[in-house]
């Protein structure tokens, strides 16, 4: 041993300031050591003159550790009658009161490790261990002080309660091994349990020590990644004073969360349910620890239902057989320590040895625990029990290996620590009652827990009702299981309690943390046009796809309108209405000029030219319903190709008559011949080669990147336009500029040849017809690039039907009109000016 743990070991012999002496003590091969808390308190001795520290003087006697030390004691006596378990062996144990102090634990447990029980200035106290193990202590801080006392001799402290997170760090508590499960799985047990109740808003109580402080911080860990809010934590221990508990009780009064988590050790919340009755504070749903959810003496205590309908997460229940009758059976104490058997029996039965009192009953040692109910008569804690007769059948298991133990053990020598404590680690042994025993990296158990309901009982004041179980050895959700149908909450209740800082957010809204509040405190925002939120309390919205947008609540995604010019609505009904009317007028007007090709004005206007025109504006109206219905790959192609050949093929004749008129005119001048260059054949020839000009161009344009039908998400974002993308922007602008330069020429030779005399001339007409061309035309540009949707279609629609009935009106009606309406000027003469006006 080093120097510095040589003084250590002086500092804590002194700590008492009086020998430590075993209160329970046996004999054997091997001894086991215990430190328990036989008594919960203490007071100085007041002591005149003195260079020491004054002792101790234990009261308040503690009947659970008495209760976990008789277990020590009936597995001891088990092992030692076993004849299959360290044959040949037999077990000794000797056991000391820290009367609930730490510095006393220190100091027992250093006398085991040592075996000095008399403490002296003088000499070291080192020598070789004089027991195998250690069982206990009951708290977490006491077992932080004595395993970082004794870790260094490598002499295994087993705790069946200490519960502490903190202990399973194995570099600064090598040697410190427990058969109870860790915080660390207990405090994200009571954090799934808050979540599956759908508490998000609580307040918390903690004792304010090694156990209270690290559970605590463990679950305000886990809460928060689980989405939870504390609006309080609070420290409490069994000596703060008044104001400091004052403070607490208005601190929970002006509290606006419903449930209170107590990460408490069992005594300081006797303290306070003291208080909360001076104050009235009821109808808190209470969540527990392991540490009380199942203390009876609790449960006894809370007359006024501070606690009822708490939940919480117990040792999982178990049984030892023989057990409970050993511990009533308190007589074989005496001859363990008969000092600390004379004062318990005389608590239990509240009598006194050697009375003088008049007012106090005589022990008669003939008293019977039948006869009394109590504490000390309460098996409520069986499960705690049975985690000190595992901690002691693992010493059991660990020697019988180490001893090399078959039908008989091979030595009876202590082995040496540091090898006893690494087979120690390693034991995985099944209890007689089939409960599987090992421990794992950290020296921890599996972490199992019944999860524990508080609810009226007839026969007692409460009764715990086990409503559900969590096992971490299983993955995710599986972990926990609770029949909710069961559970009687706080008020007496059948209802899940609610406690929210801010109500839940439906679907289709998303979560807004309030400025300078946690983030269980949220407003809730509807989510925006074309975003949904599917689930309650969403964090953010989702956008949905292109193709689809959100519905009225906001919680689903669906098809997007589709908008396209059809034939079903009015408009489209109307235009398609306009452009048959159009092509059937256009024939009509064709039979016309049919039945009377043989007149004056039909041979005087070119009829061939004529005829031709009449068909290209029939295709120009007929064209115009190929921009009506849903596009597709070819209507999109054949609509603007259809469109840019038929205008082509109709400017062009209009041209030729325009050509053929100024012909005319220039051939009545002396010696002039010039018809014979602009005779039928080059007249077909004009109109065929201005056509194959746009026929080119629109083969082109079809090769190098076609139109196309295209989803237009971003004009009106609620819908989807289906309209037909140009592909390429250059070919579509030629065709509309081809069609455009040979309009305008026509318009400039009409214009020229409008004053030209005589019937026969036409010009003016063309000229008329090639103006309101040109307007529409230019009118359109415009027009096209600023509608939106469906009417940009409907405007190019409307651009073709008026341009074309323009040309048709223009230059057919005031024929058809002298045909039917005039006849009598549908003669040579008229039409050579001959005749008076």
């Amino acid at each position: 041993m080093t120097l510095h743990h040589v003084s250590s070991c002086r500092t804590v012999c002194h700590l008492r300031g009086e020998p430590a002496y075993p209160q329970l003590w046996k004999d054997g091969d091997i001894i086991v050591g215990g430190v328990f808390s036989f008594h919960s308190s203490w007071e100085v001795r007041q002591l005149t003159y003195s260079i020491t520290p004054p002792p101790l003087k234990c009261i308040s006697l503690n009947f659970r550790d008495f209760q976990h030390a008789q277990t020590m004691l009936f597995a001891i006596e088990e092992i030692n009658n076993s004849s299959t378990l360290l044959p040949g062996v037999s077990l000794g144990y000797k056991i000391y009161d820290t009367c609930g102090s730490v510095a006393v634990g220190v100091q027992a447990a250093m006398a085991l490790a040592n075996g000095h029980d008399k403490t002296s200035v003088e000499g070291p106290c080192t020598k070789q261990a004089e027991v195998q193990a250690i069982i206990g202590d009951t708290t977490s801080s006491a077992c932080m002080a004595i395993t970082k006392s004794i870790g260094p001799f490598k002499l295994p402290l087993i705790s069946h309660y200490a519960t502490c997170e903190c202990l399973s760090d194995k570099i600064k508590y090598p040697s410190f091994l427990r058969t109870i499960a860790s915080d660390y799985f207990q405090s994200r047990a009571l954090a799934e349990l808050v979540r599956h109740f759908g508490w998000t808003w609580v307040g918390a109580l903690r004792t304010d020590d090694d156990y209270g402080n690290s559970g605590m911080a463990t679950f305000t860990k886990v809460a928060e990644q689980m989405g939870i809010c504390l609006e309080y934590s609070l420290p409490f221990f069994r000596t703060y004073t008044e104001d400091k508990v004052l403070r607490i009780i208005e601190q929970i009064k002006s509290s606006t969360s419903r449930v209170i988590v107590g990460f408490l050790a069992h005594w300081d919340l006797e303290v306070l349910l003291h208080k909360f009755v001076e104050h009235n504070i009821t109808g808190f749903q209470w969540v527990g620890t392991e540490a009380w959810i199942s203390d009876s003496v609790i449960a006894s205590m809370d007359k006024h239902h501070i606690l009822q309908g708490a939940v919480g997460l117990a040792i999982p229940k178990t049984q030892v057989t023989g057990l409970k009758e050993f511990i009533l059976n308190i007589k074989p104490l005496k001859s363990s320590g008969s000092a600390i058997f004379n004062e318990l029996w005389e608590a239990l039965f509240q009598c006194k040895y050697f009375n003088d009192s008049t007012f106090t009953t005589e022990c008669s040692g003939k008293e019977e625990l039948s006869q009394v109910q109590n504490l000390f008569t309460d098996m409520s804690l069986m499960p705690i029990f049975s985690n000190v007769y595992k901690g002691v059948y693992a010493v059991a298991h660990a020697l019988h290996d180490l001893l090399g133990c078959t039908d008989k053990c091979e030595t009876k020598k202590q082995p040496d620590p540091s090898t006893f404590l690494k087979h120690l680690k390693k034991v995985h042994f099944k209890t007689k009652d089939g409960e599987d025993v090992y421990f794992d990296e950290n020296g921890d158990p599996v972490a199992k827990y019944d999860i524990i309901n508080w609810q009226p009982s007839k026969k007692q004041h409460y009764e715990f009702a086990t409503v559900g179980l969590y096992d971490a050895s299983f993955v995710g959700t599986d972990r926990l299981a609770v029949n909710m149908t069961s559970i009687l909450w706080a008020k007496n209740s059948t209802q899940v309690p609610v406690s929210v800082c801010s109500e839940s957010c439906p679907p289709g809204t998303r979560k807004a943390v309030q400025k300078g509040k946690p983030i269980c405190c949220y407003d809730c925002i509807p989510c925006t046009e074309g975003e949904i939120s599917n689930t309650s309390d969403s964090v953010t919205c989702l956008r949905c796809h292109e193709d689809f947008w959100s519905n009225l609540q906001k919680d689903g995604c669906v098809n997007k309108e589709t908008e396209y010019l059809s034939y079903e609505e009015i408009m489209g009904i109307l235009l398609t209405t306009i452009s048959i009317v159009g092509a059937f007028t256009t024939m009509l007007i064709a039979v016309i000029f049919f039945r009377y090709k043989n007149t004056p004005i039909v041979k005087a206007n070119n009829s061939e030219l004529s005829f031709l025109l009449l068909f290209s504006l029939m295709l120009c109206f007929l064209c115009s319903l190929t921009f009506i219905g849903r596009p597709t790959e070819w209507s999109c192609m054949l609509r603007h190709t259809a469109f840019g050949i038929t205008f082509v093929l109709c400017i062009s004749c209009v041209l030729g008559k325009t050509i053929v008129v100024l012909m005319a005119f220039k051939a009545t001048l002396p010696g002039s011949n010039v018809m014979k260059w602009f005779g039928p054949p080059q007249q077909r020839l004009s109109v065929l080669g201005f056509t194959l000009i746009q026929v080119l161009i629109c083969i082109l344009w079809l090769t190098i990147s076609p139109p196309f039908p295209f989803k237009n998400l971003n004009y009106v974002k609620e819908k989807i336009i289906l309209e037909c993308n140009v592909g390429s922007s250059v070919g579509f602008w030629a065709v509309l500029g081809y069609i455009g330069l040979l309009a305008i020429l026509c318009f400039f030779l009409a214009f020229l040849a409008r004053k030209l005399p005589d019937n026969f001339n036409e010009a003016k007409f063309i000229t008329f017809s090639m103006l309101i061309f040109c307007a529409v035309w230019i009118t359109f540009i415009p027009a096209y690039v600023s509608s939106p949707g469906k009417f940009t279609v409907a405007v190019e629609i409307f651009a073709i039907l008026a341009s074309t009935y323009g040309l048709l009106f223009c230059i057919f009606i005031p024929k058809c009109y002298i045909i039917l309406l005039k006849p009598y000027k549908n003669s040579k003469k008229h039409m050579m000016g001959k005749v008076p006006s």
